[in-house]
């Protein structure tokens, strides 16, 4: 008995030692380096973000200070069913840091049993034809040290993971956000687009009458009058189709804020004239800005981890299992030392051959952690992109609105002056009809500059990271 206690405590100390002692197999990981401009293209008029300037805030969408927007946005985070699915997935990762991080220690059982048996009349032992009872009571460890490191490098990589799927959610929450942002200036520019659409179709209605008035008079001709007809039903036709793309936007809002479309409206407004500049950070803090990157370098730094599992199933593993508890037939006498028991069966596995199995996982581990680094590289540039191009978009969106609202002043002057020629019978109808057609999409052009614009702005926002920061990753 002391023998075999001796050589547990001996066969115990030796494994601590040596889970004190061991590595953990793969490299350790380093953030890939990544393609970094000193700075963007910086256009007139923009400015570098300065230490003392705030960030972009959490709520970044009341920087446009429109109060239905904001009550829009925060339905968003209530009650989006995507959002809804991505929280769920960061609770399974979570589980999953807390399933790894359980391989660390042993497992403990206990067990209760009862058992009445008869033993058969041929057999060998003093038990030959009883009936007897046999009751059992024990507890059972098992352990498996984690000499080589597999499990810290499964829980490296889960815990890598929890925080990629939590970055995920947020690159989720903001591409909604910006989303609805979008959908909403838009629409916002469907109700401009209404209200010009029905005040150029009742200033063509009167110009028919007016048109008809003269044809009576023998003044103007029926062709006059068909041109008026035609055009103020062409633009009554355009108004239709407004509507028709306003409720689709709507209907894509209600989406978003998780409501039925059927039970859901906004109240018409037209799109305002206010502009947003935004200071522009260098690009380097842009990588620590945008979830989407902290997404990619997340599931890199978790391929990095499963390098380390594929190597260490290339060495020996060592479990420790054992039992203690009582036997007896008896259940009265049961808890006693005569029917004490106990056992402890440290066993040792070293691979030798498996058709290459082990070599292949670790060639595919290399190799998903290569592509994992081309990505988080390939997004990093994507980013860069994102922030070039909106930017470029709100700077020349800002000078094109200011040209097009010259354009519709002088298609104003255009048709009154037409329209004065008209009347003293120097030109046609179909000079008004033109000059008619000009001011209309003259003023259609900057409505929907004026709408690109928002858009550019709120997609600048988003390409700027929306006021998230890789602080707000979760640590373990």
């Amino acid at each position: 008995m002391k023998i075999n206690q001796s050589f547990a405590l001996s066969v115990m100390a030796l494994t601590v030692l040596s889970l004190l002692s061991g590595c953990a197999m793969g490299p350790n990981y380093a953030k890939p380096a990544v393609a970094n401009p000193a700075s963007f293209n910086i256009p007139a008029g923009w400015k570098m973000a300065q230490p003392q300037d705030a960030d972009i805030p959490s709520d970044w969408w009341k920087i446009f200070n429109d109060t239905q927007l904001n009550q829009l946005e925060e339905r968003v985070v209530l009650s989006n069913q995507t959002l809804a699915q991505k929280e769920a997935a960061l609770r399974q990762a979570r589980a999953l840091v807390q399933s790894a991080e359980a391989g660390l220690f042993p497992t403990l059982n206990g067990n209760a049993a009862e058992s009445r048996n008869k033993s058969s009349g041929g057999a060998i032992g003093l038990a030959q034809g009883r009936i007897y009872n046999n009751f059992l009571l024990n507890a059972q460890a098992s352990w498996e040290p984690d000499l080589w490191g597999s499990v810290r490098r499964t829980i490296e990589a889960n815990t890598a993971n929890y925080q990629a799927s939590a970055s995920q959610l947020a690159a989720a929450r903001l591409t909604l956000q910006s989303q609805l942002a979008v959908d909403y200036f838009q629409l916002r520019a469907d109700d401009a687009l209404t209200v010009l659409l029905t005040d150029t179709v009742k200033a063509y209605r009167q110009n028919l009458d007016l048109t008809n008035s003269r044809m009576s008079a023998g003044i103007a001709a029926e062709t006059d009058v068909l041109q008026a007809e035609s055009q103020l039903r062409g633009a009554e036709a355009q108004l239709i189709d407004v509507g028709v793309q306003r409720g689709q936007l709507e209907h894509a809002i209600a989406v978003l804020t998780g409501v039925a479309p059927s039970g859901f409206s906004i109240a018409p407004t037209p799109l305002g004239t206010d502009t947003v500049q935004l200071p522009i950070s260098v690009p380097s803090a842009i990588v620590e800005r945008r979830p989407d990157i902290a997404a990619a370098e997340r599931a890199a730094a978790a391929a990095s981890a499963q390098i380390g599992v594929a190597k260490a199933a290339f060495f020996p593993t060592l479990t420790l299992g054992g039992a203690t508890g009582f036997q007896n037939n008896s259940s009265g006498a049961l808890l006693t030392q005569p029917n004490a028991a106990w056992s402890f069966s440290p066993q040792l596995s070293l691979p030798i051959f498996d058709g290459g199995l082990r070599s292949a996982n670790l060639t595919q581990a290399e190799a998903a952690y290569e592509g994992a680094v081309a990505n988080y590289r390939e997004v990093v540039l994507e980013a860069f992109q994102n922030v070039e191009d909106n930017l470029t978009a709100a700077s020349l969106l800002t000078n094109e609105i200011h040209v097009q609202n010259q354009a519709v002043v002088a298609a104003h002057k255009t048709l009154n002056l037409t329209e004065a020629q008209y009347k003293a019978g120097i030109v046609g109808y179909l000079n008004v009809i033109v000059a008619q057609t000009t001011l209309l999409t003259s003023k259609t052009t900057e409505v929907s500059l004026r709408s690109r614009h928002y858009v550019a702005s709120v997609q600048l926002i988003t390409a700027l990271g929306g006021g998230w920061n890789a602080s707000q990753l979760p640590h373990e």
